[in-house]
C-alpha cells in the first residue's frame, strides 16, 4: 500500500477503533439499565409482558426524526431493532412461531420485527402458530396476511376470525424468489415445489421458461428447499436465506412476475399494545343482508374523520353469499375519533370484533 495513502487512513481507523469502544461501552450501559428496570419491575410485582411494541415503536421513531446522518433512518431501525431485541433478552427470552422450518420468509419477518435474541419456534402451518401461541409455547406469532401480486392470505384471515389472540405490530417484506437445486442446475429436476402462494407469484416465469417441470404445493417455501436438499429431482422456490440453509445452490433469482413483490406480515400475541403516536387498528365486520347496509358501515368513518387503509371482504361460509369484512383503520382504538368509529360500527354490525391496535410500520 502506498506510504501516503496508509498515512490518512490509520488515524481514520484509529478512531473508528476509538468510536467502537465508546460504543460498547454505551450498549454495556444501556443492558445494565434494562437489566436494572427488570429488577424494579420485579420488586414491585409489576411483571407484565416484556414486550412493549409500542415503545420500541416511538422509541425509533424519535431517533429517526432527531437523525442528521449520514447514517440512515433505514440502518437505525436495523440496529435499534437489535439493540432492543439483546437488551430485552437480558430480561426475559422472547419466543416467536412462525411458518418454518428454516429460512422461510415468515422467519425472516419475524427476525426483522423482533431482532435475532429470540427464541425461535418454526411451526408446521399457520395454524399450529397461532396454536403455540393461544396454549403459552410462543409469546407472539408471525403470519403472512396480504401479498401484492396474489392477495389476501385466507387461512390467516380465517384463524383471525376464530382466534383471541391481538394484534401487535406488522412488518412489510420485499419478496424474492429464487429458484434453487442441489446442482445449481435444472438438469434432472422433473418438478418444482413451493408454497402455493409462491407458486402463483411466479406463475408467468415458470410458464415461459419451464412450462413442463409439475408444480407441487409444500406446506411453506422452506419446506419445499427441505425436500429439495434431499431429492435431486425436486427444484425449490424460496428465497435466498432458504438456499443457505439447505445446503442448495441457486439457479435464477428474481422470478417473482411482479417486481415491486412485497408480503405484509402480522405479529399476533394476548397483550394489548397501548398508543405509539402512528397506530393502525385492524376489525372485522359483518354487516346486515339489507340494501344500503354496506354504506352505513362506511359513514361512521367519514364522519369521525377517520381514514381507512384496507377493505376486504370473505366468504362467510354460510351459503348464504354473506360476507365478512377485514377493515384497517388509522389511529388506535384509544384514541377519541376510532373510539367513536368502532362505537358506530359496533351497532350497526351484524359482527363485530376488534382485532387490536398497533404501531404502523
Amino acid at each position: 500500500m502506498d506510504n501516503r495513502l496508509q498515512s490518512q487512513l490509520q488515524p481514520l481507523r484509529e478512531e473508528i477503533d476509538r468510536i467502537d469502544q465508546e460504543i460498547l461501552s454505551l450498549l454495556n450501559r444501556r443492558a445494565q439499565t434494562a437489566q436494572q428496570v427488570g429488577k424494579v419491575k420485579e420488586a414491585f410485582d409489576a411483571g407484565g409482558p416484556v414486550l412493549k411494541p409500542e415503545r420500541e415503536a416511538s422509541l425509533i421513531r424519535h431517533l429517526q426524526g432527531v437523525n442528521s446522518g449520514p447514517f440512515t433512518n433505514q440502518g437505525i431501525e436495523s440496529v435499534w431493532r437489535e439493540i432492543i431485541s439483546a437488551c430485552r433478552g437480558l430480561e426475559s427470552t422472547l419466543t416467536v412461531a412462525y411458518l418454518g422450518p428454516a429460512g422461510s420468509f415468515s422467519e425472516q419477518a419475524a427476525l426483522e420485527q423482533f431482532g435475532h435474541a429470540i427464541f425461535k419456534l418454526p411451526c408446521a402451518s399457520f395454524d399450529e402458530v397461532f396454536r403455540a401461541v393461544e396454549a403459552g409455547q410462543a409469546n407472539v406469532g408471525m403470519v403472512p396476511v396480504e401479498n401484492s401480486t396474489e392477495g389476501s392470505v385466507n387461512r390467516t384471515l380465517d384463524l383471525l376470525l376464530n382466534s383471541p389472540l391481538k394484534l401487535l405490530g406488522e412488518r412489510s417484506l420485499g419478496i424474492q424468489h429464487c429458484i434453487m437445486t442441489q446442482s445449481g442446475t435444472l438438469d434432472g429436476v422433473t418438478r418444482v415445489m413451493a408454497h402455493p402462494q409462491a407458486l402463483a407469484q411466479c406463475r408467468g416465469w415458470l410458464t415461459q421458461h419451464y412450462p413442463h417441470l409439475a408444480r407441487d404445493a409444500a406446506s411453506s417455501n422452506a419446506e419445499a428447499a427441505r425436500i429439495a436438499a434431499q431429492d435431486p429431482t425436486v427444484a425449490a422456490i424460496a428465497g435466498a436465506v432458504a438456499a443457505e440453509a439447505w445446503g442448495l445452490n441457486v439457479v435464477v433469482s428474481g422470478i417473482q412476475d411482479d417486481p415491486q413483490n412485497r408480503t405484509r406480515f402480522l405479529a399476533v400475541g394476548t397483550q394489548d399494545t397501548l398508543p405509539s403516536g402512528q397506530d393502525k387498528t385492524s376489525l372485522i365486520l359483518a354487516v346486515p343482508n339489507r340494501a344500503g347496509a354496506v354504506y352505513d358501515m362506511l359513514a361512521p368513518m367519514a364522519e369521525n374523520g377517520v381514514s381507512m387503509s384496507r377493505l376486504e371482504s370473505r366468504p362467510a361460509r354460510t351459503g348464504q353469499w354473506e360476507y365478512y369484512f377485514y377493515v384497517d383503520l388509522m389511529g388506535h382504538q384509544s384514541e377519541p375519533a376510532v373510539q367513536a368509529t368502532l362505537a358506530a360500527l359496533k351497532q350497526r354490525a351484524a359482527f363485530f370484533k376488534v382485532l387490536g391496535s398497533y404501531p404502523v410500520q
